[in-house]
Parts: C-alpha cells; structure tokens; sequence
C-alpha cells in the first residue's frame, strides 16, 4: 500500500506513487512573488483560486472525486473528460463588487479560476460519467468497467 505522505504546502496530503494524479498547481509559484513576470497570464488566473481541494477514492464500482467549492454554483464549474482518460474540473469565483463607500479591512477570501486534471486509469468509462452538486460540494463519478477474473490454467508437464 502506497504510503500517504503530508505536503510541506498546506495540510494537504498527496499521494506521492499516484501515476494518475495530473496537479497543475505549481506549489512553488507563491513563493518568489504575487505575480511571476515570465508566466503567461492564463496561468497567473488560474492559480489564483487555490482552495480547490479534490479527494479522489476508488470504490469496488467506481472513481469518485469529491471539490469543496464553498460560494460557487453550478453555472460556474465546469466538469470535462478529454482525450487520453483525462478529467478536468475548473471553475472561476468572481471578485466581491466594491461599493463607492466601501471600506475593506481584511480580504482572506480567495477569487479567481481553478482548474484541476486527473488522469483516469484504463478500467475508467470515460462515457459514463456524471456531476452532481450539493451545499458547495461537486461530486464527480466515474464507473469502472468490471474487472475479468484470470483463469488459471494447469499445464501438463511431459517427460
């Protein structure tokens, strides 16, 4: 069994012998400055929401990932298998409206996109899958095809 080992970026524990994992999320980026000049602006955007935290289990009859997206709607999440067994989920969260009169004294909610990849074992049916969301929780599942017991065979041995 693969050991599960904590992050040094957050209490977030990876998995670090997943093949299928695909984070994007450079946990490096944050650390040098608020806005890398040699980074293209899609992907300044795209990190700036990183509260997209994704649990992902195995069942005996599928994959099943889990996103706390407290505040966002369905309307603003977007769940996509691509080619090569790859599912993506991203959104974006808008920036609070500030009124003329406004007068903030601590901003700690984060606003902007996320976007997440995962690539999907062999055993995925990529056509079946299906999103629901319930109290700012996405939940994404993924069948799995049946696994084929393997028969054994006896060889006669000659001689």
């Amino acid at each position: 069994m693969a050991s599960l080992l904590p992050s040094f970026f957050g209490s977030r524990k990876i998995n670090a012998f997943d093949p299928f994992s695909l984070d994007i999320r450079d946990p490096f980026e944050d650390l040098f400055s608020s806005t890398p000049v040699n980074v293209p602006a899609s992907t300044r955007e795209t990190s700036a929401f990183v509260n997209a935290r994704i649990d992902w289990k195995e069942t005996p009859e599928a994959h099943v990932f889990r996103a706390d997206l407290p505040g966002l709607g369905k309307a603003e999440v977007k769940v996509e298998v691509e080619e090569g067994r790859i599912l993506q989920i991203s959104g974006e969260r808008s920036e609070e409206d500030e009124g003329k009169n406004d007068k903030w004294h601590r901003i700690e909610r984060s606003s902007g996109k996320f976007l997440r990849r995962f690539r999907l074992p062999r055993n995925a049916k990529m056509d079946q899958v299906k999103a629901s969301m319930e109290n700012g929780v996405l939940t994404v599942t993924v069948p799995k095809d049946e696994e084929k017991k393997l028969e054994v065979k006896a060889i006669d041995i000659s001689g």
